[in-house]
């Protein structure tokens, strides 16, 4: 009889098996409904916030240099692209404050 269940289950498999996973997603999906937190805040997308923080800066007046200083225009050519570790003591304290 068991071989008999067996062969009959072999044939009939994809029969079988798709009504049963579908049971089983039906019964998965009801449960995640029932524990899961359906609430999410609402949040600003990180372009608005990037936005928002540069506006903030621009209207303190911490993003734009004093344009009599000309602090952005480099003395020669050699400190246009100049890394940190190369920068001279000067320098460093006038980025510092």
């Amino acid at each position: 009889m068991l071989p008999a269940i067996w062969a009959v289950l072999r044939a009939y498999a994809p029969v079988i098996t798709l009504p049963a996973a579908a049971i089983v997603g039906i019964i998965g999906y009801a449960l995640e409904n029932i524990i899961s937190d359906k609430y999410t805040p609402y949040k600003e997308s990180i372009e608005g916030q990037r936005e928002e923080r540069l506006l903030q800066e621009v209207a303190s007046g911490k993003l734009v240099d004093n344009l009599e200083e000309k602090k952005f225009v480099p003395k020669s050519i050699f400190e246009r692209n100049l890394s940190p570790q190369l920068r001279n003591d000067v320098d460093r304290s006038q980025s510092q404050k």
